[in-house]
């Protein structure tokens, strides 16, 4: 009798993958599809051999012996009719010529994706080199566990609301001080920092300095103190980052100072969006203390023509799901612009940042296919930053011009957002 083996010869793509595949001449485990029906590689071999010798076998029994994995050689006959009941045909067996054609074809194909592969746009050794820098750099700057926050002086959301204030409310959005009001713990009277001596001293591990300022007292903008030392903190980290783009160094103090000043802000709000959320729209910088919204920093004396803007900058940032190499890179590109006040070596610093437009271009092409668009849209985000820096430096004038609020502000703050650079 014959044995119960299945002799379905449904095509591959109606196969149920998840089901175990048998040989439906012997029963050993299956390969595939062969010749029109699901067999083991031995019966595969078997059907196209007695095939092309069109051999003729006889059975030494009764004609219906039971073909199995351990039996399957001792009778031939059966074995061949088996395969055919099971629905092999030899129509679908390749000839010699035609076995050789469909190797050279897999060959070529090879060859061909081989090619495609050697043809696809490579990094040089010199730009991986500098990407790796950059984000080794970031990695060294950007503590994402922002443990050092609970060392500036402590957030106050209480207070008078202010019409900014009452208005923010309703955008529902958050925001990472060093992203607005960028700060920085304070310094002391006897350890003033300034943004020439922090050039000169940032170590490759940054700056620790610690705040010993006291909270304000009397201010309706109760969390200026704690975003100024904020802001204080993330210009520290900006120096540092700046201090290992490749070139940066060689550049004359002037224009290292020219550069950090006019850019610090753009620059910090790139870092900042690695702390913004799409789900709430808010810059979530640890614990709840440190999860800051628009209407917290109204409190520290920004308005909604600044913040409206910033969060919308925030969220088209996000949305373009940029590689961290990406992001290290464009933070590089934003703080080597040839066009900012007070830089003499317009001609030096352009060219650092067109190697770093390359090497951009050069990852976009190779990590990002069919991304044509990514690099414009990310040159466009930095004429953004432009608008939301200057509307910036409009209302940090403003309220540095009021005594009981500039007194808030770090020295750091003071010398990088205070003076008109020439």
């Amino acid at each position: 009798m014959e044995s119960a083996v299945s002799t379905s010869t449904q095509v591959p793509d109606e196969f149920d993958r998840n089901v175990p595949r048998i040989c439906g001449v012997c029963g050993d485990k299956a390969s595939g599809f062969h010749f029109n029906a699901m067999t083991c590689e031995g019966c595969k071999g078997f059907f196209r051999r007695s095939m092309k010798r069109k051999a003729s076998f006889t059975c030494p029994f009764n004609g219906s012996c039971t073909i199995t994995k351990d039996n399957r050689r001792h009778c031939q006959a059966c074995r061949l009719k088996r395969c055919l009941d099971i629905g092999m045909m030899k129509e679908f067996i390749l000839t010699d010529e035609e076995v050789q054609r469909k190797k050279e074809l897999i060959q070529r194909r090879k060859d061909e994706e081989a090619q495609r592969e050697v043809q696809k746009p490579q990094l040089s050794e010199e730009q991986r080199s500098i990407i790796d820098t950059l984000v080794d750099a970031h990695h060294k700057t950007y503590d994402d566990s922002y443990s050092d926050f609970s060392r500036f002086r402590p957030p106050v959301r209480e207070g008078p609301v202010t019409r900014s204030a009452s208005r923010a409310a309703s955008l529902h959005s958050l925001s990472d001080a060093s992203s607005d009001s960028f700060s920085h713990s304070p310094e002391s009277g006897d350890r003033k920092m300034n943004l020439s001596n922090l050039l000169m001293m940032y170590q490759e591990q940054g700056l620790n300095s610690s705040p010993d300022s006291k909270e304000g007292e009397g201010t309706g903008l109760s969390m200026l103190p704690h975003l100024a030392d904020l802001v204080s903190y993330s210009i520290q980290k900006v120096i540092g980052f700046a201090k290992t783009i490749p070139g940066f160094r060689e550049l004359t103090a002037e224009d290292q100072i020219a550069l950090l000043k006019s850019s610090a802000i753009e620059v910090i709000m790139l870092r900042s969006n690695q702390s913004f959320s799409l789900e709430d729209m808010s810059w979530s910088c640890g614990g709840p203390d440190f999860k800051y919204c628009v209407n917290d920093v109204t409190k520290a004396g920004h308005t909604l023509e600044l913040l409206e803007p910033l969060v919308k900058f925030q969220v088209g940032l996000k949305k373009l799901n940029l590689h961290e190499e990406e992001h290290v890179l464009l933070m590089a590109i934003c703080l080597l612009s040839p066009d900012r006040p007070g830089v003499q070596d317009h001609e030096r610093v352009e060219a650092l940042q067109d190697r770093l437009s390359e090497v951009l271009q050069a990852y976009i092409r190779a990590h990002h296919p069919g991304g044509c668009l990514l690099y414009a849209k990310m040159i466009q985000k930095l004429a953004d930053l432009r608008s939301l820096n200057e509307e910036h430096s409009k209302q940090y004038r403003s309220l540095s011009f009021q005594p009981e609020h500039s007194m808030q502000l770090t020295p750091l703050v003071l010398e990088v957002f205070g003076g008109q650079v020439t």
